[in-house]
């Protein structure tokens, strides 16, 4: 029996127990992937990262679900770099590359006011229509059809993780969602495995331009994320593919999180490149506790 320390952060927020929770395991690279998988179980939280050692980059991040490894996560990353930056990982350096299992991705490293800002650049986004049944659709996240703003496409977004972005008309209908994600896999015939990402142009804060929530596979092992970082850089991608095609870029902030009491920020940019749009998302985290997890080697 091994005892490993578990640092908990939380993303996308100044004040513990809002934003998107991650386990942080430092030093991670004895860690079977069996070892990684139990550890991120008895967590429970919807990601918790692994730190490795990189031939490639200043550091290697796995990402594990309660269910299943991700090829990359926005939330823990910003909160595990925010955490190796607090104990002097990468000294005084303002920009670092980190190795994930999405590819090799630069990160800015800003302090402002005192407190350490991670602009992380996503993979060039990636949108296919979605074909299947909007009634079932609308019955998986507990509403009716016509809550969905159908004057924007429904569609599959990735810039790295493949997610469902479903626009939805009034911001009132996001505290009546109740999902079923044991029907996602069945009604996302193109990406069974993808999560389901409803969105409005409403927003409770006066300074976000959009809110989200996001609801997960199934597979991953938990219901709801709080506030998520890829599908907030999806939506920049989809505001700058879909809504506003007259604009080569677009800066704003996404809101997420305020159904769970857990409200977050994403800071959003989306640029046109060649034929792709290139995302960035941006924000801070704050430590909350230590955590300690048994686990049989």
């Amino acid at each position: 029996m091994s005892s490993i320390t578990v640092l908990h952060y939380d993303a996308f927020s100044i004040i513990p127990q809002k934003g998107n929770p991650a386990g942080i395991v430092l030093d991670a690279d004895a860690l079977s992937e069996q070892d990684m998988q139990r550890i991120a179980e008895q967590v429970g939280f919807n990601e918790t990262t692994f730190i490795l050692h990189s031939d490639q980059a200043d550091v290697q991040l796995r990402y594990f679900t309660p269910g299943n490894e991700m090829n990359l996560c926005g939330h823990a990353t910003i909160a595990s770099l925010y955490c190796l930056h607090s104990k002097g990982y990468f000294g005084e350096k303002k920009s670092i590359s980190i190795e994930t299992k999405a590819g090799i991705l630069p990160i800015e490293l800003t302090i402002l006011d005192g407190r350490l800002y991670i602009k992380m650049k996503q993979n060039r986004s990636q949108f296919i229509p979605f074909q299947g049944d909007i009634a079932r659709l609308a019955e998986s996240i507990g509403l009716q059809v016509d809550d969905i703003d159908l004057t924007t496409p429904i569609a599959y977004g990735s810039t790295g993780i493949w997610t469902l972005l479903v626009p939805i008309q009034r911001l009132e209908k996001f505290k009546a969602m109740m999902p079923m994600n044991a029907m996602f896999p069945s009604i996302l015939t193109e990406f069974p495995q993808a999560s389901v990402h409803p969105f409005c142009m409403e927003t409770y804060d006066p300074d976000a331009f959009m809110h989200g929530r996001h609801f997960s596979s199934p597979y991953s092992g938990t219901e709801e994320d709080p506030v998520t970082g890829t599908a907030s850089g999806v939506m920049g991608a989809y505001f700058l593919q879909y809504m506003r095609t007259d604009l080569d870029s677009a800066e704003f902030v996404v809101e997420q999180g305020q159904e769970m009491e857990r409200d977050g920020m994403v800071k959003v940019q989306a640029k046109r490149n060649d034929d792709k749009i290139e995302v960035y998302i941006e924000g801070t985290a704050v430590f909350v506790k230590e955590i300690t997890v048994d686990i049989d080697q």
